[in-house]
């Protein structure tokens, strides 16, 4: 399965929100729509549940328009969108109705979600006297409800503990797995880049960057090397000693200590054979020797940044 953007462009009076947007998520590809706040995040995600028309440009499912496909759409938002003061189960069972499976069905499946969830102890529990995680887990499991084609989720690890996030982890992992289309958006990155194969970054209403995010990050240079020294050895002593080894000049632009470890700055990325020559040729003992990407979070600030690397 395939859901493709094609050069949506969309205003709300004279303010052009979404200027030439295209991208594409497979099926069994977690894909990651990411941009800071006002970047027409949301305005693109409303478009594809249309919600909102684009003014221009189309919304395809497999080739065909969005209109004209059976697919199914379901949608996680980032806030609560539930009621408070009713019973999970009567929820479940209205939006499953709402989703046009038959109440048995409709039962038989959101207990079969709160049991992977590990929240069947809710059914016959009022929303609002569930912690804000729980909350989360249950507005998860209605958003599975009917086994859509194309899952949105919004932030959907927040408020969630750890146990709980990554209970839910394994669902959006064996989603993927089943083909579905999932499109996360998320500020958290570290997520993101668990999850998601491809990417498109959205930086005031344009893309700012698009595709799969390991040929992504293979595009940049391969000159900062990770090095952690045997256990035992400071990282500043480690650090110092490396500064001193006449070998390592002209090869090595500056040397950085980290909490985790020390950062060596190639000149030229073809240099780190010769680099782990050099140390192994010193004795200097190593624990760890990694080519550093650029994590997501760097590829982000880079291109939806200030220009001072900020956000």
């Amino acid at each position: 399965m395939e859901l493709r953007l094609h050069d949506i462009n969309k205003s709300f009076d004279k303010h052009h929100v979404l200027r030439g947007i295209s991208f594409t998520a497979r099926g069994g590809a977690a894909f990651g729509l990411l941009g800071r706040n006002g970047s027409g995040k949301t305005t693109t995600l409303r478009i594809i549940m249309n919600i909102f028309l684009p003014d221009s440009g189309g919304v395809y499912i497999d080739g065909k328009a969005r209109a004209d496909s059976s697919a199914s759409i379901s949608y996680l938002p980032e806030e609560r969108g539930l009621y408070p003061k009713r019973l999970v189960s009567d929820q479940m069972l209205y939006f499953g109705r709402l989703r046009g499976l038959s109440a048995s069905d409709t039962r038989g499946e959101a207990q079969r979600m709160l049991k992977i969830l590990d929240a069947e102890e809710y059914w016959n529990r009022r929303l609002d006297t569930l912690s804000k995680g729980n909350q989360q887990k249950i507005q998860f499991a209605i958003t599975l409800l009917g086994d859509p084609d194309i899952i949105i989720l919004d932030e959907p690890f927040s408020g969630l503990d750890p146990v709980n996030a990554q209970t839910m982890k394994h669902v959006v992992s064996d989603l993927s797995s089943r083909g579905k289309i999932v499109v996360f958006s998320s500020h958290e990155m570290s997520t993101v880049e668990t999850f998601c194969d491809d990417i498109c970054i959205i930086n005031k209403g344009t893309i700012a960057l698009t595709g799969n995010l390991p040929d992504i990050k293979r595009t940049y240079p391969r000159n900062k090397i990770f090095l952690l020294p045997d256990y035992g050895q400071d990282f500043e002593d480690f650090a110092k000693r490396l500064k001193v080894l006449d070998d390592l000049r002209g090869l090595v632009l500056k040397i950085v200590v980290e909490r985790s470890g020390v950062i060596v700055y190639l000149r030229e990325e073809s240099g780190k054979d010769r680099l782990l020559r050099i140390l192994v040729q010193h004795d200097i003992g190593l624990s760890s020797f990694a080519v550093l990407e650029p994590t997501l979070e760097e590829i982000f600030v880079e291109k939806a940044g200030d220009g001072n690397g900020t956000v």
